[in-house]
């Protein structure tokens, strides 16, 4: 899969899950992926402040990312 190929999958997947994040006031964007492994995301909005947004970046975007994308390892949050 080219790299152009891995980030259709990815923005594919953060438009699934952007719905969620939007109607708690937040929202996602991608930033890259590293060596075809780690994606580089940032929270947005409510996202930003909220005490549970590691557990969202686990448990929702990167389960989320996985499954459009299975080579990816893990999804890391770049604060703004």
């Amino acid at each position: 899969m080219t790299q152009e190929e891995l980030i259709a999958k990815i923005e594919i997947a953060l438009d699934e899950i952007r719905p969620f994040l939007q109607s708690d006031g937040g929202d996602i964007s991608l930033l890259g992926v590293d060596d075809g492994k780690t994606v580089r995301v940032q929270l947005q909005g409510a996202c930003v402040g909220c005490s549970v947004n590691q557990m969202t970046l686990k448990s929702g975007v990167e389960m989320t990312i996985k499954k459009h994308a299975p080579q990816i390892e893990n999804v890391i949050n770049v604060e703004g």
